[in-house]
């Protein structure tokens, strides 16, 4: 309580603060835009710790599964990966763990909806989704930046953002086509895209798309099937937009999406850490997300531009037991095994969650401050199907929320609120009603010659979730974190050569996580949880298409168990260091090598050793004659077939994958 207090007072005191600045620190300056064409812009010109996985990137990494496109961001690890059925996306040393795919600490929206299903048991995430539907992937790592789109996001968010009709007409009336075939060699992976964007005026414009994927057994590097099956993934995608009005001021769109996969006779445990005790299942999952958004930006005034979003999101699991599969059928595993399987094999799931936004942003001026003001209110219901293990229920939340970049000349401040309440209840157990009052202040100040120190402070809580309102009731009250960040960024050209560019981020934090009821070690929960670490994102550029790319990422933490004191946070990731050297030769041809290295991790219950995994890269665009607007790219993952399991992973990474792709846009 004695933190919320001073956070007040600090977000007030920086807005009061303000006008008094020195006149000096209130001038206005701009240092250029600094461009470095490699493969990744590094956002030095924010303070949160934010990383923009773009269009082309997408299509560069040829990724399967959207957890496989966004490991490649510092803080970001996968727990397994491959499939968008047992993999899980840890950030921060928050989100997957090996028996869930979630704890509700690292946020996913596509489109504006809110994704993710609770803590599903030995089942995995539920971004049950396609790389091939999304023009961008926003990564937020920590908590800045995320109280204007939820609570509770201790490790951070990820935004996925759909495909638009003018990423392929260029905003121009028209029609245009894009199809794209892709082959990968470990496993006989198969996908097909097609896309269609129709821009009849300028006003309105619609885009469709439908991709199929395939994906067979891979090997890992010792050529051991790492799973049972492989997994077909269909998938659509519509979006449209309808501009009307005199001056265009309003806007209409609506986003439809779906995706699904229907296995046969697969483990349950899709992290494959119970060995057969559970058995097979035969598992369909269905994903679906509308969106229908309303905009509003007026003319002749900068105070009012008004969104308002209707999203809806329909989650379904479907699992039968496979009768024989179990060996405790036959074999005692110190437990009676029901006839037909456990209840908890044969449990069905649903999710459904409506939101509700409105956020209008207001640009002004208060004497020397120029400020962003973003002031937004939702309502939020999910419902949950009652299952085996998994008790359905209703929960209802209303929050506001308030996100000012306050600009002071090289000065940028940013305070940040959110308020929420939440009613959460079901049959069998009882209701509860919590609220929490969230946010925290996020600086940058840019000194000349492209140097900037950033920092932050927030303070966050994560309301109580269905899952855990059972018998006995784990968690009943929200859970609460702080953390603290520091760091700096440059910008710089002309430094080393002519033409060059040279762009870098650096950012620690420190994250404290008390009332804790998400995370126990011997039926007993844990009384709190410290994590620190640094990330690094730097790219570099010669005006001979020379470029390289590097990140890295180092984090440590540590659990407190009563009675059984301080103990490694088996959360976190091993260190690593990724770096990818390139070259382009205009828009024609991009060659690239990227090397992956994670260090020893010993500070855990279940060491891993080091490994080194290199990729290549090379996509070719031809700019003239009969093969203009077509692209082919060629992967090769994993070049020397090694064999190797992050750590966090419950299985082995996939051995040596040769992926082809061709694409030709019409």
């Amino acid at each position: 309580m004695m933190y919320r207090t001073g956070l007040r007072c600090l977000l007030l005191s920086s807005a009061a603060l303000t006008p008094a600045l020195p006149a000096a620190a209130q001038t206005e300056f701009s240092l250029g835009t600094i461009v470095v064409e490699s493969k990744r812009e590094v956002q030095t010109d924010t303070a949160t710790a934010e990383t923009v996985v773009d269009l082309d990137e997408i299509e560069d990494r040829q990724a399967g599964t959207i957890a496989e496109l966004v490991d490649s961001v510092p803080g970001v690890n996968l727990v397994n990966g491959g499939s968008p059925v047992g993999s899980g996306i840890n950030v921060r040393g928050f989100g997957a763990t090996g028996t869930y795919g979630t704890d509700q600490k690292v946020g996913i929206q596509v489109g504006g909806a809110t994704k993710g299903s609770e803590e599903l048991y030995r089942i995995g995430t539920q971004l049950f989704t396609d790389p091939d539907l999304y023009r961008e992937a926003v990564v937020l790592r920590g908590m800045g930046g995320t109280f204007e789109f939820g609570s509770g996001y201790f490790g951070g968010l990820l935004r996925l953002e759909p495909i638009q009709a003018a990423d392929l007409t260029g905003g121009a009336p028209g029609f245009a086509f894009k199809k794209t075939l892709q082959y990968s060699s470990n496993g006989d992976g198969l996908a097909s895209s097609s896309t269609a964007a129709w821009q009849p005026t300028e006003n309105f414009e619609v885009l469709g798309n439908y991709t199929w994927r395939k994906q067979g057994v891979q090997d890992d590097g010792d050529g051991t099937p790492r799973s049972e099956d492989g997994y077909t993934l269909p998938s659509w995608l519509l979006n449209s937009r309808l501009t009307f009005g005199e001056t265009g001021a309003h806007s209409l769109s609506l986003l439809l999406s779906r995706t699904e996969t229907d296995r046969s006779d697969v483990p349950y445990d899709s992290f494959g850490t119970t060995g057969d005790q559970f058995g097979n299942v035969d598992r369909a999952t269905e994903d679906s997300t509308a969106v229908l958004g309303y905009a509003y930006d007026a003319p002749g005034t900068d105070l009012i531009d008004l969104e308002v979003d209707l999203s809806y999101s329909d989650q379904k699991i479907e699992q039968e037991y496979v009768p024989g599969s179990s060996i405790c059928e036959v074999v005692d595993c110190g437990f009676p095994f029901p006839p037909g399987g456990f209840p908890t094999v044969n449990a069905d799931h649903r999710y459904e969650t409506t939101k509700l936004t409105a956020k209008n942003t207001a640009l002004f001026d208060t004497g020397a401050v120029s400020h962003d003001l973003r002031i937004g209110a939702e309502y939020i219901r999910r419902e949950r199907k009652e299952a085996s293990a998994a008790p359905g229920g209703t929960e209802d939340r209303v929050a506001l929320f308030a996100v000012d970049d306050m600009r002071m000349g090289r000065l940028t401040v940013t305070p940040q609120l959110r308020y929420e309440t939440q009613e959460i209840g079901g049959d069998g157990y009882d209701d509860y009603d919590n609220s929490a009052l969230m946010g925290g202040v996020s600086a940058r100040y840019a000194f000349s010659g492209g140097l900037s120190v950033l920092g932050g402070a927030y303070y966050n809580e994560n309301l109580p979730i269905l899952d855990d309102l059972g018998t006995p009731a784990f968690m009943t009250e929200p859970e609460k974190a702080t953390t603290f960040e520091a760091g700096l960024s440059f910008d710089g050209r002309d430094l080393l050569a002519a033409g060059d560019a040279l762009a870098l981020k650096a950012m620690a934090y420190d994250t404290h996580y008390w009332s804790v009821s998400s995370y126990s070690s011997g039926g007993a929960h844990y009384s709190q949880v410290d994590l620190s670490g640094l990330e690094l994102e730097a790219a570099y550029s010669l005006a001979n298409g020379v470029y390289v790319d590097l990140n890295a990422n180092i984090a440590r933490g540590e659990g407190v168990l009563p009675g059984a004191g301080k103990s490694d946070w088996e959360g976190i990731p091993a260190d690593q260091l990724r770096m990818t050297l390139g070259k382009r030769w205009g828009e024609t041809l991009d060659l690239s090598w990227e090397v992956v290295t994670d260090a020893e991790m010993t500070r855990s219950a279940t060491p891993s050793p080091s490994f080194t995994v290199h990729n290549l890269r090379a996509t070719y665009r031809p700019q003239s004659g009969v093969l203009e607007d077509t692209e082919l790219r060629v992967g090769l993952e994993n070049l020397t077939d090694e064999y190797y399991t992050p750590h966090l992973a419950t299985r082995p990474a996939p051995g040596r994958n040769l992926k082809l792709t061709l694409s030709k846009t019409f």
